[in-house]
């Protein structure tokens, strides 16, 4: 008798709207090439909790923002932890999937990171900018993010709000891990059209810029997604550390690179059912 397969409960919402993306485009192109190494089942995240007990390990993929399925999460989360449940990518991953605590964190310790404050009397650890965004701590895909000047800052709700520079920077980069391992990168030319991404070559200093912060994560497996600007002197500054259900882009690189990943994720599963 051959060895049962792995059993995975994938966790999409192939409904969600997202802006320039479409989550069920990727998950179904993904599910469809992990199906040769795992038998594979996909379900809402408002339904995880209820349905992961039957299986090896649950993978949250393209889930959409928690914030609007708190109570799911937060259930999930629970449920997951009292029963041991594996879950890809594992739950104590320090960037988005504990909110944006590590954007302060970061700030903090003096990493190359938009600066970051969420009080009023840290305003002017900021540099001078003409506007300023503001964001919620549990914010996602920019929802409830604005811009405001100088003089509004004093007017702000401070506690669940974080502040920081616009930046007037030369474009985006995301660079694309599976545990610790670089996979690829992509960029956006135009700073005005976020997810019009091309393939990028990264430098050495580039990668080492992005390891620092997988590296900082402590996921010993999962795939991360480090977002970050060049901003006008030449550097990189980090944006967002993505690490619960980072969005791929997969339909903007090569096939080849599409397979290489796919197994790069394979394996990486295979070695955190055995873990």
């Amino acid at each position: 008798m051959p060895a049962a397969r792995p059993r995975l409960l994938y966790v999409t919402d192939l409904s969600y709207p997202a802006r320039g993306r479409r989550y069920c485009d990727e998950d179904i192109d993904l599910t469809a090439r992990l199906r040769e190494a795992f038998d594979l089942a996909l379900c809402h995240p408002r339904d995880a909790a209820a349905l992961m007990d039957g299986f090896d390990a649950v993978v949250v993929r393209n889930s959409g923002p928690v914030l609007h399925h708190q109570d799911a999460h937060d259930d999930f989360r629970t449920r997951a932890q009292a029963l041991g449940t594996r879950v890809y990518n594992p739950l104590h991953g320090r960037g988005d999937m504990a909110g944006k605590q590590y954007l302060l964190d970061l700030t903090a310790a003096g990493l190359p990171v938009i600066p970051t404050v969420d009080r009023p009397e840290h305003l002017d650890r900021l540099p001078a900018a003409e506007t300023y965004a503001v964001k919620p701590k549990a914010g996602a895909d920019s929802i409830g993010l604005e811009f405001v000047p100088y003089e509004r800052l004093a007017e702000l709700s401070y506690g669940e709000v974080l502040v920081q520079p616009r930046i007037d920077f030369r474009y985006e980069v995301s660079f694309y891990f599976v545990d610790d391992r670089f996979q690829y990168a992509l960029y956006a030319p135009d700073p005005e059209r976020r997810w019009v991404l091309e393939p990028y070559e990264p430098t050495d200093a580039d990668l080492a810029f992005a390891r620092r912060f997988v590296d900082w994560n402590t996921l010993d497996h999962g795939i991360q997604r480090v977002d970050a600007c060049r901003a006008p002197e030449g550097g990189l500054l980090l944006v967002e550390l993505e690490d619960l259900n980072p969005y791929l882009s997969l339909d903007r690189v090569p096939e080849p690179v599409r397979e290489r990943f796919v197994e790069a994720v394979t394996a990486s599963l295979h070695d955190f059912l055995r873990a």
